[in-house]
């Protein structure tokens, strides 16, 4: 009995084994399950559904049965469905029922070609997805297989589905192509997952790329992948005319680069964007950017591009914050390649930009009579913030050799200087600071001034600041002026309204017993201000103003109301002497005055007194009298200059004294034209000068008798200075 048992055993063993790899391998054909099958998928009317020979199969894997069929015929609403295999797992205990459950079923597709999955999307209700599949996929392959799973009462509780993708090629946006991508995928009631994405976004390469989508609240989209550029500005190119859209985008004409980068969004139920991330990071291998010249008087070289050389990047974009920092080399000739480190921070409406770079081209400050030479390396570093309108530069350094020059808190508000903490100037000329507190505080041994006048002269400069009004002390130990004059020990005390100084009293020692003297005062009842100036030296002064070109020596005094934009003033020189002016020497030259012209060129001509009376009215300049006596000739002038540089002056000029003596000697006629109680003077040279700086063109009739204004205006200067 024994034996029969193991021997019953062994056969069930064995018949087991037998019937496990037969149902594992070849199956069992049976049509008995044909009509099961069909009814069960044509329960939809939409589907009529041909089956060949069914196996009865086990899925050793799964220790499950099912049922497998190859190659059916599915037509779905008129549309064949390219299944090359179909498998139906039945729960086993089900059929020993009346009523058989299935499990799970699976479908094999047959690859698909681009054109066939267009037909298939129609089954597919109205979306975006349908619109891209419709629209914008231009070929590609597709090999998927999709698990189908079903609960208690046969309803589809969820699915699978897996495959790769080959050769995609498609529309992303107008002009921008997918193209060569080939990628695996994963997709279930829950999950979309995308991996090994290698493909061309045109001139970006992507590689190693997944993407995943969580479909459980919302939607959340989570990609990694690294790419590469290889970019050159080509009219032709699709992605150049994408760039061209956006401005400083259209300003790359090079980018070569590698990146890694990491995308995250989280949409709401209505797909609407609720938060985002996007993170890279790579290195710039070569880029060049081009954009309008930049040049102004800092930077007296054209800035027309900019290349980038081994740069490192890294970018943090996300909902609430935009970090960008990167490192390397930049250069404005591809050549000279200088250090370059920056980052920037955007939190909210906060931006944080931190800026540190060297530079090589020239660089100047006429202010302060700086220049940088060219192919001399400066450092220059930039700490600002800046919310909405509002800018504060927290620190600007700029650093060459042993000069310095640093500023600290300064602030603007719609491109308007608000106010400033500290600047500290240490040049080769230059040492002094400038602190900004409860008084405006300039202090320090040596200011270079040389250029002072240019600046205080700009007349299309505007007032840059109106925003200042404090009280102002300024001590310096040593001032340069120009003619390599020097002012020492100047001292001044004073106070600013809007950016203008409304009270100035000040004092200097040229040397040598010889002084300047600042005075200013308002009136505040009607708003006038009151300037005197009074030098012992007139060079460092009057320099810069091509109207007293050559002149030397003499003592200035000048007084000005001023009222607004409008000035009333006079200006008072005497015992002065003029040397090689070109303006004086053309104009005797032209007169035929040969002796008066040699004498210009020589030791020059001496003046008792030079007076200008003149009004000023926004960019309008009125010379109402320029009046000169001398021994060896005397002037009167009027004229005018307007904001465009023109100037126009008419006068009368007479030469030597003893020319007017010996006609003044000739019978009859003398006693006629010069009447002896007015004394000399009666002839001379009556003369126009018109045109900008530079382009000046005179005109003159030699032998004129003198108008009665002139003849007064000599007998009364005689007077005066008697």
């Amino acid at each position: 009995m024994k034996k029969l048992i193991t021997y019953l055993f062994f056969l069930i063993f064995i018949f087991s084994v037998f019937l496990i790899f037969i149902l594992s391998t070849k199956g069992i054909e049976t049509k008995k399950f044909n009509t099961f099958v069909t009814q069960k998928a044509t329960q939809s009317k939409e589907i009529d559904l041909k089956l060949n020979t069914i196996k009865f199969k086990l899925d050793p894997k799964q220790l499950s049965l099912f049922l497998e069929t190859k190659n059916p015929e599915i037509n779905y609403k008129n549309i064949i469905i390219p299944v090359q295999n179909i498998r139906v797992y039945i729960d086993f205990p089900s059929l020993l029922k009346s009523k058989t459950k299935i499990n799970k079923t699976t479908l094999k597709l047959k690859e698909l070609d681009i054109n066939e999955l267009v037909k298939l999307s129609s089954i597919i209700k109205p979306s975006n997805f349908k619109s891209f599949i419709n629209n914008k996929i231009t070929s590609g392959k597709l090999i998927s297989e999709i698990e189908i799973f079903f609960d208690e009462k046969g309803y589809i509780k969820n699915f699978i589905a897996r495959g790769i993708v080959k050769n995609l090629e498609a529309q992303i946006i107008s002009g921008l192509n997918i193209n060569k991508t080939n990628l695996s995928f994963f997709a279930d009631k829950e999950d979309i997952l995308l991996k090994n994405i290698n493909g061309n976004i045109d001139e970006i390469q992507i590689s190693d790329g997944d993407l995943k989508l969580n479909l459980e609240n919302g939607t959340k989209l989570n990609s990694n992948f690294k790419s590469k550029i290889n970019y050159k500005q080509d009219p032709s190119s699709k992605f150049t005319k994408i760039l061209d859209k956006f401005y400083f985008a259209n300003k790359v004409k090079i980018l070569n680069g590698e990146f890694n980068n990491n995308l995250s969004i989280n949409f709401d139920e209505t797909y609407k964007v609720k938060d985002y991330n996007y993170n890279l990071s790579g290195n710039f291998e070569k880029s060049k950017l081009e954009f309008p010249s930049i040049k102004n008087s800092f930077f007296s070289e054209e800035i027309k591009e900019i290349f980038l050389s081994n740069f490192k990047i890294q970018t943090s974009l996300s909902s609430k914050k935009i970090k960008i920092s990167g490192e390397g080399k930049y250069s404005f000739d591809n050549n000279n390649f200088l250090k370059v480190k920056f980052e920037n921070n955007l939190i909210n409406e906060l931006l944080k930009l931190k800026l540190d770079f060297e530079y090589i081209n020239r660089f100047k400050i006429d202010l302060i009579n700086y220049k940088k030479p060219k192919n001399q390396i400066a450092n220059i570093s930039l700490e600002l913030g800046k919310k909405k309108d509002k800018i504060n530069i927290n620190k600007l350094r700029f650093s060459e050799r042993n000069n310095l020059i640093q500023l600290e808190d300064l602030k603007f508000m719609k491109n308007q200087f608000l106010s400033f903490k500290k600047i500290i100037i240490k040049t080769i000329n230059n040492e002094f600071s400038i602190s900004n507190n409860e008084k405006i505080f300039i202090k320090g041994s040596r200011f270079d001034a040389t250029n002072l006048t240019k600046f205080l002269n700009n007349k299309k400069e505007e007032n840059k600041l109106k925003n200042i009004s404090n009280s102002i002390v300024i001590d310096f130990k040593n001032i340069k002026v120009p003619m390599s004059e020097s002012l020492q020990d100047f001292k001044l005390i004073g106070e600013i309204k809007k950016g203008k100084f409304v009270k100035i009293s000040s004092k200097g020692d040229f040397g040598g017993n010889n002084f300047l003297d600042i005075s200013m005062k308002k009136d505040e009842i009607n708003n006038t201000k009151y300037l005197e100036i009074y030098s012992d030296l007139t060079r460092p002064l009057l320099t810069d103003y091509s109207f007293f070109k050559g002149l030397s020596g003499g003592k200035l005094l000048y007084t000005s109301i001023i009222d607004g934009s409008k000035s009333n003033s006079k200006l008072k020189i005497e015992d002065f002497r003029v040397i090689n002016a070109p303006g004086v020497v053309k104009l005797l030259s032209l007169a035929d005055l040969g002796g008066l012209a040699d004498l210009a060129e020589g030791e020059g001509l001496t003046f008792d007194i030079l007076e200008i009376d003149m009004e000023k009215n926004k960019g309008m300049l009125k010379l109402n009298e320029i009046l000169v006596l001398g021994p060896s000739m005397s002037v009167l002038m009027d004229g005018y200059q307007d904001d465009n540089g023109l100037t126009s002056l008419r006068g009368t000029l007479v030469p030597a004294k003893t020319l007017n003596k010996l006609i003044s000697k000739i019978p009859v006629l003398g006693n006629i034209i010069i009447p002896k109680e007015i004394g000399e003077g009666l002839f001379g040279v009556s003369f126009k000068m018109k045109g900008t700086k530079g382009k000046i063109k005179t005109t003159i009739n030699p032998i004129k008798t003198l108008t009665p204004r002139f003849i007064q205006k000599i007998i009364d200067k005689n007077k005066a200075t008697k």
